[in-house]
This record gives structure tokens, sequence and C-alpha cells, in this order.
């Protein structure tokens, strides 16, 4: 029976492109659990939506900033404006209020995806840029660590 040490030397090693989305997923839904969000930037307009909500937003709210933001970053504009337009987040269970918050969501997480981008010379896509946002909404609202 071969011990962990051989079952891990025989494991099929992990290219480190995947590794990394890994690892920025985990520090992502970190930083998404803490409230209020750290923002580099003053503008009044991020501020005024911060302390709106001096609480972490609910799981059901991160859903649908997530839903948004890969739809924003997979050019999905035309499900994006008619998510907004007819407030389809109603129907997802929030309030005619959560839309700025949700917009403020959706523009911090897209930020962060591009920031990625620029940080890696492109080496993250766009499509590496989704499966962060996908494996960081798993890990921040289903709590899965693996």
């Amino acid at each position: 029976m071969p011990s962990r040490w051989e079952r891990l030397l025989e494991s099929k090693p992990i290219p480190i492109i995947d590794h990394l989305v890994e690892e920025v997923s985990k520090l992502f839904a970190d930083s998404l659990r803490a409230w209020p969000l750290e923002v580099d930037e003053a503008d009044p307009a991020v501020l005024a939506v911060l302390e709106a909500y001096p609480r972490r937003p609910d799981d059901g709210t991160f859903r649908e900033a997530f839903r948004l933001a890969r739809w924003d970053l997979d050019r999905e504009f035309e499900a994006f404006d008619d998510y907004i337009r007819n407030m389809r987040f109603v129907s997802a269970g929030l309030s005619p209020d959560s839309r700025p918050l949700l917009l403020f969501l959706c523009r911090f997480m897209t930020e962060q995806a591009l920031g990625l981008n620029e940080a890696t010379e492109g080496r993250i896509d766009r499509r590496r840029m989704l499966q962060v946002l996908e494996r960081t909404e798993r890990l921040l609202i289903r709590g899965l660590l693996s």
C-alpha cells in the first residue's frame, strides 16, 4: 500500500495558473467577508453606498452581484441591462432599494478581476477571471474550503 507521500509524488502536478486562480479566489472571498470593503477610491457615491449599508450584505445579494459581474466580464451587456432595467433582482428576493449595492458590488468584483488581469500581464484572461469569480462565489456563499 503506497504511503501518502508516494501518492503525492505520483499525483498529477497542478499548473501554476490553476493554483493562482485557486489562491486568488480564497483571498478574494476573505476580502468580501470583511465589511465594509476596502476601497482605494474616495468617490462620494461609493462612500454613500458603504454608509447606507453598514452591515455585510446577505448571501442572496452577493449571489446576484456575482451574476452581474460574470455578465459584465463575459460582455453579456443585454442580459445585464435587462436585469437592472427590469429589476429582476426583486424576483430573486432582494428589495428594490438593493440596486445601488448590487451595482457597487458588481463594479468592485469586476475591477478586482480586471486588476488581476493587469497584474498578471494578461495571463489571467477573461475565462480565468470568470473562474475566479465562480470559485470565489462558492467559497464565500457556500463556505466550501476545497
